[in-house]
Order: structure tokens, then C-alpha cells, then sequence
């Protein structure tokens, strides 16, 4: 069967439909539709290749969704999120939460606790620079590299009034 003409039986064969409203995924419903083409086409054949049965299980139809595995993922990275946004000071998680989750406005956010604009907007910041800082590190900690200097690495001075930096 050729492709034009699987393509053109398929549309032909949802034209015909009364009606489309139960069709939940079209771009599924198409492929099952063309998928029964061409298994149709196969059995009406009298001489049917060998191979045409094994390229029959190239027919399956693409997922929309994710796959298992993406799920399972996604899962994880949700629930490292929650515990980040679990693990925020009491007042930026309630402010965060209002904010971001339950989509109130910062005025919204400031009747309902009764404080000041600009304190839900401090604590917002300091939320999302919170969650940032671990999310953009994986959820770890951070490193001593990355914190400058440590105690032993402090300048000192050297007896003239000048620090020395000590290695």
C-alpha cells in the first residue's frame, strides 16, 4: 500500500465520522485509525510478504504521554522540590506557597498575614534565592572552593602593617 494512499484512506475514514467529540487524542486516533488501514489492506491481500508481518509491529502508535521511566523521574525531582520548599524558613514557605503555588497577589499574600508588601516580597526573594542556590547545585551542599577563602587562608598581617595572603 502506498503511503499517499494510507494517508488518504485515513483521512477518508474520519470524514466519514458523524461526529468527533469522543475523540480524546486525535494524533492517536489517527495512527489506530491508519494502523487499521493497513492491517486491512494485509489481510485482504492474497500474497503477503514475509516481512510485511514483522514491519506490521512498526505500526505501534507514538505515545503522547511520558514514558514510565520519565515518570519515575519526575516523580524524584518533585518530590527533592517539595523538600527544599518544606525545608524554608516557616514565613518564606507560607509566603512562597501563597505566592507561587496558590497564585495570590503579593497584596493578596500581605492581608492574609497580616504584614507589610514589601516583607512578602523580602521573604519571596529570599525564597527563591534559597531554592535557586539549591537547585542550581543539584540539592548538594555547597563547595569550600566557591565560598572564598577559608579561615587558614585568611590575610595576615605580617608585622609591617600589610596582610600577606597565606597559601
Amino acid at each position: 500500500m502506498d503511503i499517499e494512499d494510507l494517508v488518504q484512506e485515513s483521512y477518508a475514514i474520519l470524514a466519514a465520522l458523524d461526529r468527533v467529540d469522543h475523540i480524546q487524542r486525535p494524533r492517536n486516533y489517527f495512527f489506530e485509525v491508519a494502523k487499521s488501514v493497513v492491517l486491512q489492506s494485509l489481510r485482504r491481500s492474497r500474497v503477503v510478504a514475509i516481512d510485511a508481518q514483522l514491519n506490521a509491529e512498526i505500526l505501534k502508535i507514538p505515545e503522547d504521554g511520558p514514558t514510565p521511566e520519565r515518570v519515575a523521574a519526575d516523580r524524584q525531582e518533585l518530590a527533592a522540590v517539595a523538600a527544599l520548599i518544606g525545608a524554608l524558613p516557616d514565613r518564606c514557605r507560607e509566603v512562597f506557597t501563597l505566592r507561587k503555588l496558590h497564585g495570590l497577589s503579593q497584596r493578596e499574600v500581605a492581608t492574609r498575614l497580616g504584614i507589610a508588601e514589601s516583607t512578602v516580597e523580602k521573604h519571596l526573594v529570599k525564597a527563591l534565592a534559597s531554592l535557586a542556590d539549591a537547585i542550581g547545585r543539584g540539592g548538594n551542599g555547597r563547595l569550600t572552593s566557591s565560598m572564598g577563602r577559608d579561615s587558614e587562608n585568611q590575610a595576615k598581617p605580617n608585622g609591617t602593617g600589610r596582610h600577606t595572603e597565606r597559601a
